[in-house]
């Protein structure tokens, strides 16, 4: 203490606690990289606080937008998997690796971009060009309205994952028709989970071992 000149372990009883000055709290990398007329919404807490985000239009975005490429960390696995999330991969130097985002500082804001369920509330596909992943939108997306993406059809085969596509648009050539739902091949040996594509399978045990 300062007043009395002696050196405590704790509060000086005499004069009281110290005013803690909080340090000002700075926005991930991932949320600073986010553009203006998005925005992110909490849609669920779940436990230990843990936020489950979506990104939100605040304008009109005319169809044919592109955004990226895609920030995360090349990996031979995931460190850290969402259901709600694509998992994504690339070629490098003739090796395939994830695109890993195990925290808000390791991406950029299209880690929060969840996936779409089906083609009528598809807004965006995946692709890879050059090495890097991009989001493109395949419909105007009005205000208020959730971004959601899937695999361009090339992607999915690459990512061992069924194709959606978007009807309402007569210029999006079509595929052959699929489930709206992705399908769910893979099996979890371990706990009986169903995934829709290999690599999903693949990241899922991965954090089985870990565990153990």
């Amino acid at each position: 203490c300062e007043d009395c000149g002696k050196s405590l372990i704790g509060e000086c009883k005499l004069h009281g606690p110290l005013i803690r000055a909080k340090d000002r709290i700075i926005p991930s990398r991932a949320r600073l990289t986010l553009p203006h007329y998005l925005t992110l919404r909490v849609l669920e807490l779940r436990g230990g606080n843990q936020q489950i985000l979506g990104v939100f239009a605040k304008k009109v975005i005319q169809k044919r937008t592109q955004f990226g490429p895609y920030v995360g960390q090349l990996s031979t696995k995931l460190t850290c998997y969402d259901e709600s999330r694509l998992v994504l991969q690339v070629l490098k130097d003739g090796g395939k690796y994830f695109l890993d985002t195990p925290n808000e500082d390791c991406g950029n804001w299209m880690m929060f971009v969840r996936l779409a369920r089906n083609q009528e509330e598809q807004t965006l596909v995946a692709y890879q060009h050059c090495g890097e992943v991009y989001f493109t939108t395949v419909k105007p997306i009005e205000p208020h309205t959730e971004l959601k993406v899937w695999y361009a059809a090339d992607y999915a085969k690459f990512m061992e994952a069924s194709a959606v596509f978007i009807k309402e648009e007569s210029d999006v050539c079509p595929l052959p028709p699929v489930s709206k739902e992705p399908v769910d091949p893979w099996t979890c040996s371990s706990c009986r989970s169903s995934f829709a594509t290999f690599a999903l399978l693949e990241s899922h045990q991965c954090i089985h071992k870990d565990r153990v």
